[in-house]
């Protein structure tokens, strides 16, 4: 039965409409390759830290091997960008998926056979980052053309969807897999999960994968022309930089002291370890309920309610700066996991749709790169900050300006005005 006694849709009929993407067999052999990466590389970063560790290596060696990942990516996020927009998504991240291949599965045969030195560990960290600085700004060109345009929406939910139940379910998987068969045994599924997506990404048609356009071609001459060519797009268009810096504060002021100091404040107050993995799994759950409520719903003013729905994210700050129980930790980052799959898909869907397609590639570098760019700051000041004033005021202070700056984004004009798309 397709509908209810009023003639409404069934649930049957009315999750196929919210599934309507999948129909497409492009997307759908991408998602399925995605996802299957996105499992592995959640699964990463628990047994690369047990493995360095096992080395012999502290906690210095450790962040070592952090920064070692994180550095190339940031740096080559803009090359990344120029690249997909010039020789096309599907290539740009071929290679990007045969390099994280070919990293993690060194490390693990490594393991297997000795311990390998920190340099060497170093630089396989340093691929993997070159790897996914390729590959993020040709994922946000790839998606536009391998959905219809009225199913953006739609894919960019399901992927969203994708990247919070990897991230809730791989470090636990990660975790029994460590324990059971040790970092190696992680490391070669990582390696095996992007040769699925390398395998998946060239069955993908060369033309529907992103062709360069006439634009991109042009600018072949000069990799500078092409980024000045990117950048005077993206600050012409004022709704993108205006987030784009948003989130940037974001990072600064709230995310990064909330990841610095809650695990202090969960430690010293709620409990412990355990309490730390419940606020952060709530957050995760909270991510893929956001995502589940796009599915199939297209809001009339997507910018004005991406921004409203950043606001989710002064909840736990708030929680743990007030000196709230665990429950109600909990329940705010609930609520900043909804709020930030809302925002994260209506923002990504948003750029796909106003952004031609020969610049789409160099623009999501660029807002990939101002978004996270003091984000390391963040994390490296909210320690010391909160060592001299204390957690609380750091964390309250966050939530307070949180809300200020949604305020006053929702006054601009450029966040008010429905944002005109292309086509």
């Amino acid at each position: 039965m397709t509908t209810d006694l009023r003639g409404r849709p069934g649930p049957l009929l009315g999750l196929r409409r919210r599934l309507l993407v999948l129909g497409e067999r492009d997307f759908r052999r991408f998602f399925v390759g995605y996802t299957t990466s996105l499992l592995g590389s959640s699964m990463a970063g628990v047994a690369v830290a047990f493995a360095v560790l096992a080395t012999g290596g502290g906690g210095s060696a450790l962040g070592a091997v952090m920064t070692a990942r994180i550095l190339p990516l940031v740096l080559l996020l803009l090359f990344g960008g120029v690249a997909a927009d010039r020789f096309g998504s599907r290539i740009v991240m071929i290679v990007a998926d045969v390099l994280r291949c070919g990293a993690q599965a060194t490390f693990a045969v490594l393991l297997l056979t000795g311990r390998p030195d920190l340099w060497v560990m170093l630089v396989l960290s340093a691929l993997a980052g070159i790897g996914e600085g390729l590959f993020g700004p040709s994922l946000s060109a790839l998606i536009p053309r391998l959905s219809p345009r009225d199913g953006l929406t739609q894919a960019n939910s399901l992927l969203q969807i994708a990247r919070s139940g990897a991230t809730v379910a791989g470090p636990a998987l990660a975790g029994v897999l460590v324990a059971t068969g040790g970092p190696a045994l992680v490391l070669a599924l990582d390696a095996a999960s992007y040769a699925v997506s390398v395998l998946v990404v060239f069955s993908l048609p060369p033309a529907g994968a992103g062709a360069p356009g006439p634009a991109a071609s042009a600018g072949r001459g000069s990799l500078l022309v092409d980024l000045r060519a990117g950048w005077s797009l993206f600050r012409s268009q004022t709704w993108l930089w205006v987030t784009t810096l948003h989130i940037c504060l974001f990072n600064l002021l709230v995310w990064g002291p909330f990841l610095v100091l809650g695990p202090v404040v969960s430690a010293t107050r709620l409990g412990g370890a355990g309490a730390w993995g419940a606020i952060m799994a709530c957050y995760g759950c909270g991510a893929i309920t956001g995502g589940f409520v796009l599915l199939g719903r297209r809001p009339s003013r997507p910018l004005f309610v991406a921004v409203v729905a950043s606001l989710g994210w002064a909840f736990p700050t708030g929680a743990l700066a007030v000196g709230l129980p665990l429950v109600c930790v909990c329940a705010g980052a609930l609520v900043a996991g909804i709020g930030s799959s809302l925002y994260g898909t209506l923002i990504d869907t948003l750029e796909q749709q106003v952004i031609p397609v020969e610049f789409r590639g160099r623009v999501a570098a660029y807002g990939t790169l101002g978004a996270f760019g003091l984000g390391p700051l963040g994390l490296a000041a909210a320690g010391p900050v909160a060592a001299v004033v204390g957690a609380g005021p750091v964390l309250a202070g966050g939530s307070l300006w949180l809300l200020g700056a949604v305020v006053v984004l929702l006054l601009l004009p450029a966040i008010r005005r429905p944002v005109r798309t292309s086509g």
